[in-house]
């Protein structure tokens, strides 16, 4: 059974939330306090967190990124309708996806199962099949244990941000678009708007940035997608 950590301070969320995901079997804690609900998810570890943006006191920003020092549990944020800054801030800050309220229960369970679907799979695959770690021009990615080095420097990296640098390291040269990069970190039959990929990728470059100054490995080809340079082609 799941863990799943749902933070509000509304307590109608709180409630209808909660039901929805116990009666698809998680086991799910709730918070209305933005500060409880970080203490217990760090001393807790739960498989995934539901964090709302506008909270008092602490918002949900502020939990995210005081999480993100110390955890790379997946979050989910709910952001307010039509609040395209809240969105993006909260993916660039390391969130794995982001819903908009007022929002259908059913999405989230679905967007929950997405993400911890794709963790499960890769898991599972390491176990039945495991394998060294793959390294491309000084990359270094080891999905058994969900670590990536480049040149040496550790850069740490969200489940969504590590299925995305994945992707695109395994065919150098090669342009994803959007919709495969969304595949490959989503899943197929999820939706998924074209903007959380574009954040996703500003955050993987701004962490291998802080690590490397000069790193410029992830192109943009406007239009139609990103690559990850291919050094031989570069020779």
């Amino acid at each position: 059974m799941h863990k799943i950590t749902l933070v509000d301070d509304d307590e109608n969320i709180l409630t209808s939330v909660s039901m929805a995901l116990e009666a698809e079997d998680f086991d799910v804690k709730t918070f209305s306090d933005s500060e409880h609900g970080l203490s217990d998810i760090l001393n807790n570890q739960p498989d995934l967190v539901v964090l709302d943006v506008k909270m008092p006191k602490l918002d949900g920003f502020g939990v995210l990124e005081k999480l993100r020092k110390e955890s790379d549990v997946p979050v989910i944020f709910l952001t307010s309708k039509d609040d395209e800054v809240d969105e993006v801030l909260g993916l660039r800050l390391g969130a794995d996806d982001y819903i908009t309220k007022p929002f259908s229960q059913r999405l989230l369970v679905e967007r929950i199962r997405a993400i911890l679907r794709r963790q499960v799979a890769r898991t599972q695959k390491d176990v039945d099949s495991p394998a060294e770690a793959t390294e491309v021009a000084g990359l270094v990615l080891d999905k058994a244990r969900h670590l990536c080095e480049w040149n040496g420097h550790v850069i740490n990296l969200t489940v969504t941000e590590f299925l995305l640098i994945e992707a695109l390291s395994a065919r150098p040269g090669q342009v994803l678009s959007r919709d495969q990069l969304i595949d490959s970190a989503y899943g197929a039959n999820i939706y998924v708007d074209d903007r959380t990929i574009d954040a996703h990728i500003r955050r993987v470059r701004k962490k291998f940035k802080n690590a490397d100054s000069t790193f410029d490995e992830i192109e943009t080809l406007y239009g139609i997608g990103y690559r990850f340079r291919d050094t031989k082609a570069h020779a």
